[in-house]
């Protein structure tokens, strides 16, 4: 079955970076789009990244171009999310996620809390 799993998280101050990971299992993991979503308190989940299946093409929300980068490495069926400059407003939970065969797969997230 699919299965996505999120690690990387945790505590930064303003203006520092983190890397999240998301490993994948269950799905030829090199055919499909792969995506970052968040989701902060009392709001909904939005989307972040997205990267094409062979890592060519990626798109980003407005409010995080520039400043993340995703990435992925199919032959360990992980996609990568890289933070830098984090603001406060970054404060989320971030999930992975992987539309295979038309059905939506969400990993559990990772927190990111963004604090001085």
């Amino acid at each position: 079955q699919v299965q996505l799993v999120e690690s990387g998280g945790g505590l930064v101050q303003p203006g520092g970076s983190l890397r999240l990971s998301c490993a994948a299992s269950g799905f030829t993991f090199s055919s499909y789009f792969m995506n970052w979503y968040r989701q902060a308190p009392g709001k909904e989940r939005e989307f972040v990244a997205d990267i094409s299946p062979a890592g060519g093409s990626s798109s980003y929300a407005n409010s995080v171009k520039g400043r993340f980068s995703i990435s992925r490495d199919n032959a360990k069926s992980t996609v990568y999310l890289q933070m830098n400059s984090l603001k406060p407003e970054d404060t989320a939970v971030y999930y992975c996620k992987a539309r295979v065969l038309r059905s939506d797969y969400w990993g559990q997230g990772t927190q990111v809390t963004v604090s001085s």
